[in-house]
């Protein structure tokens, strides 16, 4: 319902026509935009709206009275007064209307008020019973707290003197672990001396390099010492696995033992908590996450474990090192009576080596005289040869000068005939002499191989004596006490 005065509706307002299906001609269209007036920028800036808008902006404001400047509305135009307006206009009451609204509002007034006297009284037993019930259950808690902070402290007395017990016992065995790497390593000087015995025997030269009586020993004492050497690291390693399992159980002991006391600490805390301490904030839905991961019994279980492993591996540390004591006692027995049977074997193969040394310088002398006698005849033969030589040139150079005689000078005559043979007989004293020189170089080269094998065998035998004698017996005056080999120092 439009009122009279107001504004028309602008056009934009209007439903639009609905478009057309077909589109116009382009001549109709070129038509109807000929006498169009082009277009102005200036356009943009004036409103949009209805025609009685430019009208009632057309008027040029005075200072006139207003009704000087402006005479009124048409008669047509003037809002008619209320008793002049038609029938059903307004909305009209009764009476009894207005007596049974206010009716209602009183009764519903009274209904509100009763419903929130019952709601108040409801709400006064529900906040005592809420105060009686947190009451009830925070005192629950605590008690739980408190017994909980008891169980800790329990177990943290039982973790407190197993760890102290089984860091005496990781400290006594870590004493033997000590004892037994210096008793390793005190077999290395033994070893090595035997190892270099042999290594220095073979170093001998010729028939010398003997597998004798004394080579045996020297296997037999790096055999023993190899034994003891890898019984001392089977120990070693089993000492050094204890020690992993005692570390490793003092380690949970230890773990378990910061634990309870953070646990303990935690739960004191919380046991102290009150509604009036300081440092108590709201945490939304944490009752929601569950990050437990045991309950009191396994709780209980893990650490009575963790005691009962440390108790085993306490006792397993104690009998290790009973072990470890008496094999220290028979590996140092064991590697000392080797090592004089070795001594006692080196003392007589030295003896004979010096024998055999004599008797080959007595050879090696008389080899040497026969050896001068050979080579003086060799040099005879050898001038005997040079003056044979000699003349054999002079017979070779008469025969070629011969060849150049020309035509029938070529003559095969007595001088022709005794040339030839004399070049003949001189290659056969020569061919003879050649052998004898042969023979006599070959016997030469025999008495020099057997001087060189007298003199490589003397020599053999200075180098065996000196091995044995000056090297390995040398090395072997002094061997590492028992006390050193227990690992005592």
């Amino acid at each position: 319902m439009e009122l009279y005065g107001y504004p028309l509706k602008a056009k934009f307002n209007q439903p639009r026509p609905p478009p057309p299906k077909v589109l116009p001609a382009t001549s109709t269209v070129a038509a109807s935009y000929k006498n169009r007036i082009p277009y102005h920028p200036e356009s943009f800036s004036m409103p949009w709206m209805p025609n009685s808008y430019y009208k009632a902006a057309a008027l040029n404001p005075t200072l006139a009275p207003l009704t000087e400047s402006f005479p009124g509305l048409p008669p047509t135009k003037i809002v008619p007064f209320i008793s002049e307006r038609p029938n059903g206009v307004f909305t009209r009451h009764t009476l009894d209307d207005w007596h049974r609204s206010n009716m209602t509002n009183y009764k519903e007034s009274e209904t509100t008020r009763h419903n929130a006297e019952r709601l108040r009284a409801d709400l006064t037993r529900a906040i005592k019973d809420v105060y009686q019930q947190a009451k009830r259950t925070q005192g629950e808690s605590t008690k739980n707290l408190g017994e909980r902070v008891n169980d800790i402290e329990y177990w943290k007395s039982e973790l407190c003197i197993e760890l102290d017990a089984m860091i005496r016992e990781t400290n006594s065995l870590a004493d033997m672990q000590k004892r037994l790497e210096r008793a390793l390593a005190d077999t290395e000087g033994p070893f090595q001396v035997a190892h270099k015995c042999l290594l220095n025997r073979e170093k001998r030269m010729g028939i010398d390099l003997v597998s004798d009586d004394v080579e045996k020993q020297l296997i037999t004492e790096i055999k023993i010492i190899r034994s003891c050497r890898e019984r001392l690291q089977q120990c070693l390693d089993t000492v050094n696995a204890q020690l992993m399992c005692n570390k490793e159980a003092r380690q949970e002991l230890e773990k378990d033992l910061a634990d309870k006391q953070m646990g303990h600490h935690i739960d004191s805390k919380c046991y102290q908590l009150k509604n009036t301490s300081r440092g108590i904030h709201y945490f939304k839905g944490v009752e929601r996450i569950d990050a437990t991961v045991s309950v009191p019994e396994t709780w209980a279980r893990f650490t009575d474990n963790n005691i009962f492993r440390s108790q085993s591996a306490r006792a397993t540390s104690a009998k290790l090192r009973a072990s470890t004591e008496s094999l220290l006692m028979g590996t140092a027995d064991e590697m000392w009576r080797q090592f004089s049977k070795v001594n006692d074997a080196f003392t007589s193969r030295i003896t004979e080596t010096a024998n055999a040394k004599s008797k080959i310088q007595t050879q090696f002398s008389k080899t040497r005289q026969e050896i001068f006698q050979i080579e003086t005849k060799i040099q005879v033969i050898q001038k005997t040869i040079r003056d044979k030589e000699v003349q054999l040139k002079v017979a070779q150079t008469r025969l070629d000068e011969r060849t150049r005689r020309p035509n029938v000078e070529l003559c095969r005559d007595a001088a022709q005939i005794r040339l030839v043979q004399e070049v003949n007989e001189i290659n056969e004293t020569l061919r003879n002499l050649h052998q004898c020189l042969r023979a006599s170089e070959d016997m030469l080269q025999m008495l020099v191989r057997s001087k060189g094998v007298l003199e490589h065998d003397l020599v053999v035998k200075n180098n065996s004596l000196f091995i044995d004698q000056e090297r390995c017996m040398g090395m072997r005056k002094s061997y590492p006490s028992t006390v050193q080999i227990l690992g005592y120092v």
